[in-house]
């Protein structure tokens, strides 16, 4: 594997996930399932298949179960083996960081400030270049979303750049939306982005979404910066300063993404999987036939 020009990762998991309470009350929002798979295992996955050396978990003292869950248990993997389950035992190595051989660091957000002081938290963990920001609440499938924007990045995006989605002009009060100034494929030049904009004020209908690869001058940004929306540090603020300086852009990814930040989403994201695999069909033709009884006639 070509090396990658992106080798630290930082995912921003300290927040409390209010609108899955009281599933949230004491299992991490980032814990929770998709299926059988929670939803950081995807980001994890989707990070190491891009290459990424580091992964700094930027996490809350509360939620320590989610360093249980991505680091290796050697007692529970033994006592697999001893009731006949290697297989599984395997699968749980395989998807765990040990502790030798993995670089991984968690560091702490005691109090929520907002995501652009999350990424500042890891500041002193960096491995030098630029670094990408992952939020395990976009699920995103299909060609993983951060190696595609490393490529982009490889290639010459350089600067900032984003994931964008396009979206419909109702929905662009609910994204960061791109200011676009030009287009080279599924390349978009932007001068800056606009949060949350009514329809009739969007700048384009590009929809910003949880993948950044940053430009590490956003360290500096960030440490100098005064809250902005909610009294925090936003890390949209900080991209828009520097996109006159290092540039910016947005890079439309070819996966298909799912908000798993909201109970919909995540429905969405469960129905998506379950739909792929043929163990679920006569659930998923049951509930069909149930809802629509003109189907099964």
């Amino acid at each position: 594997m070509t090396k990658s020009p992106v080798r630290t990762a930082i995912f921003p998991v300290a927040g409390l996930g209010t609108r899955f309470l009281p599933a949230t009350k004491a299992t991490p929002k980032e814990l929770l399932p998709v299926l059988d798979t929670p939803l950081i295992q995807y980001a994890i996955d989707e990070a190491r298949d891009a290459g990424i050396e580091r992964m700094i978990f930027v996490s809350h003292p509360s939620k320590s179960a989610i360093e249980r869950h991505v680091m290796d248990d050697v007692r529970l993997r033994t006592e697999l083996k001893a009731r006949g389950k290697e297989a599984l035992a395997t699968e749980l190595r395989e998807a765990a960081f040990c502790q030798v051989e993995d670089d991984v660091v968690f560091t702490m957000q005691d109090e929520p400030l907002g995501l652009g002081h999350a990424v500042l938290c890891a500041r002193t963990h960096l491995l030098p270049g630029p670094v990408a920001v992952i939020l395990p609440d976009d699920l995103i499938l299909g060609k993983g979303c951060i190696g595609e924007m490393i490529e982009a990045y490889a290639a010459g995006a350089g600067g900032h750049l984003v994931a964008t989605m396009p979206v419909a002009a109702e929905e662009t009060n609910k994204y960061g939306i791109l200011s676009v100034t030009g287009q080279n494929g599924n390349l978009l030049k932007a001068d800056g982005m606009v949060e949350k904009p009514a329809p009739e004020d969007a700048p384009s209908l590009d929809a910003v979404v949880g993948r950044y690869v940053l430009d590490p001058s956003i360290f500096e940004v960030l440490a100098t910066q005064p809250p902005g929306a909610g009294n925090e540090i936003q890390l949209t603020d900080a991209i828009n300063t520097g996109a006159g300086t290092v540039g910016l852009a947005g890079l439309r990814f070819s996966g298909e993404r799912f908000d798993c930040g909201a109970k919909a989403g995540m429905l969405r994201a469960v129905l998506h999987i379950a739909s792929q695999d043929p163990e679920y069909d006569a659930v998923l033709n049951e509930y069909l036939a149930a809802a629509n009884p003109s189907l099964a006639a």
